[in-house]
């Protein structure tokens, strides 16, 4: 891997662990990570899974019917404030898959603290919305990853 190729975090088993780095930028005026950039954190380690298990977000969009995910349903529980400098490990778990639909669950960690949760529904769509299957390619790439049936 090229030194300048951002971390794409790893796999211990079928959980994967994207490290961030809490800035300035994700704090409100008290250093506290602002409750929404939560969402932003999230939303890197499910994509950053992705990636790291082969599943291009460029490629899905540049098929013949170009597919994309849309977040249906999320929801948060947060137990202890991030602030800023903090080292954060977020673990993102692909769950299952039915039709269009794909069920993770996503943890925020500092250390052995565990401080958010996210339990999330995404719909695999095309261009105009509508719920698609997701490839018979990509399933098999993340099947390794769900729970088993």
């Amino acid at each position: 891997m090229d030194k300048s190729e951002p971390t794409m975090g790893y796999f211990e088993g079928r959980k994967h662990y994207y490290p961030i780095r809490v800035f300035y930028e994700d704090t409100d005026f008290t250093g506290v990570v602002f409750y929404a950039n939560y969402l932003r954190f999230f939303e890197r380690a499910r994509s950053s899974f992705f990636r790291l298990a082969g599943v291009s977000h460029a490629e899905l969009l540049e098929r013949d019917v170009p597919l994309g995910f849309a977040i249906r349903k999320i929801e948060l529980e947060y137990k202890r404030p991030a602030r800023i400098d903090d080292g954060l490990l977020v673990m993102t778990a692909y769950d299952r898959y039915k039709g269009a639909r794909l069920w993770v669950s996503q943890e925020i960690w500092r250390g052995d603290e565990l401080l958010t949760t996210a339990y999330s529904e995404a719909a695999c769509i095309d261009m105009n919305g509508r719920p698609r299957r997701p490839t018979p390619k990509m399933i098999e790439k993340l099947k390794p990853y769900f729970l088993p049936e």
